[in-house]
């Protein structure tokens, strides 16, 4: 008799179900019938009362599906740690829409780029920041692939998820002029995008399966549940010597860069005529590897840089407004 990996059961059963079937097996067999227990919790209601049919307090979740779709409940449902009670929360599963939405609307940009995207795919990483996308991606895959195997799939989820926004907020932006280019960079841009998501797909598949599915068959012939899970050793092969830093660095200096749009009241597209990064050593080095997608995205004219022994900083100036007519 061969033991299961896993039973998944909430906590209020564990004198019964669990013990029982424990003691069972070991008596008319002498197994274990099972190697781990997923122990979930409670879900409460808005006043922080067990859900439960005796109560009265419980919600059938045919509406809920229909208003926010199964993947965007899905997502409230695996927001939830083992072992923890779960509140019940519309907003959450209003998150996980948007969420789901999303990853549709970044999945046509990135598809919308060239349409065989298996050769897109093929191209070499050669630009540093692709290479560090890429190589954060790997450690994110790490980090995603040990939480599955801790049944921890919350924390899987919410690694998929801090990347994706940093990715679609950042990374999409910053390559966005380069990707539509013909140049060796352009296809470096699109490579990484590509790979990008068809590891996104398949990291977020256990959560969101109908819109990862709905992609996949845009550009796959199988199936996304029946691929296999991503593979740090392969990302990180394409990233090369691609340093992770290097996206926070740049996240860091278009943050600088919107807020001072932003407190001038100008448009995110407004020229600026010169822009002074001032950051440590180590800082400046990386972030000149990606001077062209700095300027592109920035709509900077001369962009500068300057080594010193201080948090990094941006000076900039606005370009004059042209006169209108």
């Amino acid at each position: 008799v061969f033991p299961m990996d896993v039973r998944p059961q909430a906590h209020e059963i564990i004198r019964t179900w669990l013990f029982s079937s424990v003691v069972r097996a070991h008596l008319e067999d002498d197994s274990l019938p099972w190697t781990n227990a997923a122990i979930s919790g409670w879900i409460l209601d808005p006043d922080r009362k067990k859900m439960s049919k005796s109560k009265g307090n419980v919600v059938t979740p045919m509406d809920l599906l229909d208003e926010y779709s199964s993947d965007a409940v899905r997502y409230w449902a695996a927001s939830a740690r083992p072992g923890a009670d779960t509140a019940f929360d519309i907003g959450q599963m209003k998150i996980g829409r948007r969420l789901a939405i999303k990853l549709l609307n970044a999945s046509k940009f990135v598809l919308g780029l060239q349409g065989e995207q298996d050769s897109a795919a093929d191209a070499p990483v050669t630009e540093a920041l692709d290479r560090a996308l890429l190589a954060r991606l790997a450690g994110v895959v790490d980090e995603a692939t040990a939480a599955f195997e801790d049944y921890n799939y919350a924390r899987a989820l919410e690694l998929a998820e801090s990347f994706f926004w940093d990715f679609t907020d950042d990374y999409v932006e910053l390559v966005k002029d380069r990707a539509y280019s013909t140049t060796p960079a352009g296809a470096s841009a699109r490579a990484a995008l590509a790979i990008s998501l068809d590891t996104l797909l398949r990291l977020f598949a256990p959560v969101l399966p109908f819109t990862t599915e709905e992609v996949w068959s845009w550009w796959r012939a199988d199936s996304v549940h029946r691929s296999t899970w991503p593979s740090a050793d392969e990302l990180r092969a394409r990233a090369a010597d691609g340093d992770p830093r290097l996206i926070d660095d740049l996240a860091e200096v278009l943050t600088l860069v919107r807020r001072v749009k932003s407190d001038a009241k100008v448009s995110m597209k407004a020229p600026i005529a010169t822009a002074t990064v001032r950051a440590p050593h180590d800082q400046v080095e990386r972030l000149r590897a990606a001077t062209a997608d700095i300027s592109a995205v920035g709509r900077i004219t001369d962009l500068q840089f300057a080594p010193v022994d201080a948090a990094l900083d941006v000076d900039v100036v606005l370009a004059e407004a042209e006169p209108t007519a």
